[in-house]
């Protein structure tokens, strides 16, 4: 098909701008949706707010207004907070699902019915290897990313009648600018998990900024979108990152925890 249209979250920067990049080299038509609405000038900006219903809603209906189809959504948009548990409050908690999680099933509601009528389309969810694997000091990021694995699994029973595919991208450690805008909880002077906290944190910044090429999703999020019968799942990141994903799955759990606690900073 020409002129495939295609609107991806969280396109001003990060997973989600190289996306947006990639699939305009390669011919898609491109709306790179923001709370910035920013664009590199190659393909076109669209400010919407991800967590806001009515944001969504407009943003969705512009789009449809301006192309009259939506063959792919590609969910980008997220970002992390990192801290102890106990030492997370609640509204940073709940904003972190809301933009990680909800912002996804908003965006997912809206496009579901266009997709019924065209009789296909294309669902990209990014979730992360932290969606498979509960990375310490960042729970509620993980659970924000275990929720779309249960949510896109469900989802493509329900949706595969009508020719629409859904796709969890699952990404390792990306240098990006997710790792300096990710916020941090505070925590109290005599904090009793600070050395663990700051242990765990400080080696994940380091996977991070030592991690792989954005353009390596965007390349996997392209072939996902040309293959004839997407996959549910797909990985993508360095070899050892993507080997824990096959070390849970064998291994007894106890023996799993004790060899992942020296990678996850413990």
């Amino acid at each position: 098909m020409t002129n495939r249209v295609a609107l991806v979250t969280g396109a001003s920067a990060g997973i989600g701008q190289a996306c947006a990049q990639q699939l305009h080299r390669n011919g898609w038509t491109v709306i790179g949706a923001s709370r910035r609405g920013t664009s590199n000038g190659a393909w076109r900006g669209l400010t919407m707010d991800v967590d806001d219903d009515e944001s969504v809603a407009l943003g969705f209906t512009e789009v449809l207004a301006e192309h009259g189809r939506i063959d792919a959504l590609v969910t980008g948009a997220g970002w992390g907070i990192a801290g102890a548990v106990e030492h997370t409050s609640m509204s940073d908690a709940k904003a972190q699902l809301e933009t990680n999680f909800w912002g996804t099933v908003r965006c997912v509601r809206a496009a579901l019915p266009v997709m019924r009528q065209q009789t296909g389309g294309r669902l990209v969810m990014i979730g992360s290897i932290c969606g498979v694997i509960g990375v310490p000091y960042q729970a509620f990021y993980s659970a924000s990313k275990f929720a779309l694995e249960g949510y896109a699994e469900a989802l493509g029973y329900e949706v595969s009648p009508f020719g629409i595919q859904v796709t969890l991208v699952e990404p390792g450690n990306f240098k990006t600018e997710f790792t300096n805008r990710r916020r941090v909880a505070s925590a109290p002077l005599d904090d009793p998990y600070a050395a663990a906290r700051d242990r765990s944190i400080g080696k994940m910044e380091r996977d991070e900024m030592d991690g792989a090429d954005p353009n390596d999703v965007a390349d996997t999020v392209e072939k996902v979108l040309g293959a004839r019968r997407a996959p549910r799942r797909v990985s993508v990141g360095k070899f050892d990152e993507r080997l824990g994903l096959v070390a849970k799955k064998l291994l007894p759990f106890r023996l799993f925890e004790r060899s992942a606690r020296s990678g996850l900073g413990l």
